[in-house]
C-alpha cells in the first residue's frame, strides 16, 4: 500500500500559479504510475495529469495543456503539479493517485489522496 498527502492547494486569482505537491511513503517500489485529478462541485472527478515513474511520459487533459506541468522526484517520492495561467473554471479539489498497473489508467487499483482544494476567483 502506497499513502499520499497532497499540499499545496489555496486561493488564487484568475492569471496566478500554484504548485501542488504530493508526497508517497509506504511501499513506494511498486509505483508505475502518479497522476492527478480533480473535482469541482456538483461534477464527476476528471483526469488531470500523470507521468510514469520510470520514464518521462506524461499526458495531460486537453484543457490543462501549455498551463499545467507534472513532474516528479524520484529521490523525494514526490509529484508535482505546476500550474499556471489559472482559470476560475480550475476551481475543483485535486487529488493525486498512484497505481503499480501499466494498464490501471483510471487508477481504479490504486491509492489516492485526500485532496487539496484549489479556488481561483475571477
Amino acid at each position: 500500500q502506497v499513502q499520499l498527502v497532497e499540499s499545496g492547494g489555496g486561493l488564487v486569482q484568475a492569471g496566478g500559479s500554484l504548485r501542488l505537491s504530493c508526497a508517497a511513503s509506504g511501499r513506494t517500489f511498486s509505483i508505475y504510475r502518479l497522476g492527478w485529478f480533480r473535482q469541482a462541485p456538483g461534477k464527476e472527478r476528471e483526469f488531470v495529469a500523470a507521468i510514469s515513474w520510470i520514464n518521462d511520459n506524461t499526458g495531460y487533459q486537453d484543457s490543462v495543456k501549455g498551463r499545467f506541468t507534472i513532474s516528479r522526484d524520484n529521490a523525494k517520492n514526490t509529484v508535482y503539479l505546476q500550474m499556471n495561467s489559472l482559470k476560475p473554471e480550475d476551481t475543483a479539489v485535486y487529488y493525486c493517485a498512484v497505481t503499480s498497473l501499466p494498464y490501471d489508467y483510471a487508477f481504479k487499483a490504486g491509492s489516492w489522496g485526500q485532496g487539496t482544494q484549489v479556488t481561483v476567483s475571477s
